[in-house]
């Protein structure tokens, strides 16, 4: 009996003729694609083989402007940073860094570009390069006649990214308080994000935030699991499988009442996943927001709460140098 191969043992549908698919709607709201198909055997390991054909519309291209301006303005003042030296460029990368405005600046709109008028610049190119592409977006949807999760997947992320980058600053009065673009002082921001309040994982915000990361990379790696072991049966084709019960979906639902007493369906498991994936950066962006502005320190809190301990002064309280007005 053959069996439709899974990811373990795959096979790759490569026709002759490459699929064109379906029509991109009103011709006067939407441009042609362009570009030949080609099928690549190695796209083919991760999902489709065919590449292109290839369609942006106004939307696309405005985006894709805007975000290769904020790639250039980010890129060009690492490079600078580094006295114009590309190989000090590459070997630097990861620890190089477009700062915010030095805190002198508040939350002034045109800073000096050395001064942090660059990242001001960066941050609205990038901002508006996602805000087009999630534009885009929704009208691809609405035009094939799908639903719009997806559109709002992403202004869920991009809720997270103006809040650490603009809403909270602005909130706090000074643009100092932004994100760097940057790898590794990207995440050395996090962690004084975290010190400067107080402990980031006391803020319940966060919790539930990081309770949502973990939810949705279970249950989606639970999903794919169980729709690679009914790949054999065409558990893949998984809309067939929402209106017709067939064996893959009455295999899978069997499984997990097996082995959890519970299951969800071809289509539920697919809401699950996305209401977690989608609350984790919308639940993160409220606490972030709360941070210095109704909160000040988060373990202070905790310990009015009754959510952490207050633990006993052990050592002597510590002097801040810098407040006894004594030069260093």
């Amino acid at each position: 009996m053959a069996f439709y191969e899974n990811v373990f043992t795959q096979v790759q549908v490569q026709p002759k003729h490459p699929e064109t698919g379906e029509g991109v709607g009103d011709a006067n709201l939407a441009r042609e694609r362009f570009g030949t198909p080609i099928l690549s055997y190695w796209a083919g390991f991760i999902g489709n083989a065919q590449i292109g054909p290839i369609y942006l519309g106004g939307l696309g291209i405005a985006s894709v402007l805007c975000g290769f301006i904020a790639i250039e303005i980010i890129g060009l003042n690492m490079l600078a940073s580094v006295h114009w030296s590309p190989i000090e460029f590459m070997r630097q990368l990861p620890w190089l860094a477009l700062e915010p405005p030095l805190p002198k600046h508040g939350i002034k709109a045109f800073p000096p570009l050395a001064e942090g008028g660059w990242w001001l610049m960066a941050g609205f190119f990038l901002t508006m390069s996602m805000l087009l592409w999630t534009a885009r977006v929704y009208r691809r949807a609405v035009q094939l006649g799908l639903s719009t999760h997806m559109a709002w997947a992403f202004l869920s992320a991009i809720w997270l990214f103006l809040c650490m980058g603009f809403f909270q600053p602005l909130l706090l009065g000074r643009f100092s308080e932004g994100v760097p673009f940057g790898i590794f002082p990207h995440l050395d921001w996090t962690a004084a994000f975290s010190l400067r309040y107080g402990n980031l994982y006391y803020n319940p915000f966060h919790m539930l935030s990081i309770a949502f990361l973990y939810g949705a990379a279970l249950l989606f790696a639970m999903h794919g699991a169980t729709i690679l072991s009914v790949g054999r049966y065409g558990g893949e084709r998984e809309v067939e499988q929402i209106v017709y019960r067939g064996t893959a979906a009455e295999r899978a639902a069997l499984f997990w009442r097996w082995t959890m007493g519970y299951n969800a369906s071809m289509e539920s498991i697919h809401r699950w996943g996305w209401w977690c994936a989608v609350l984790c950066p919308l639940t993160g962006g409220i606490g972030i927001l709360l941070s210095g502005t109704v909160v000040d320190n988060w373990y202070l809190w905790a310990v009015q709460h009754n959510i952490a301990p207050a633990y006993p002064h052990v050592f002597p309280a510590t002097v801040d140098p810098a407040a006894t007005g004594v030069p260093q």
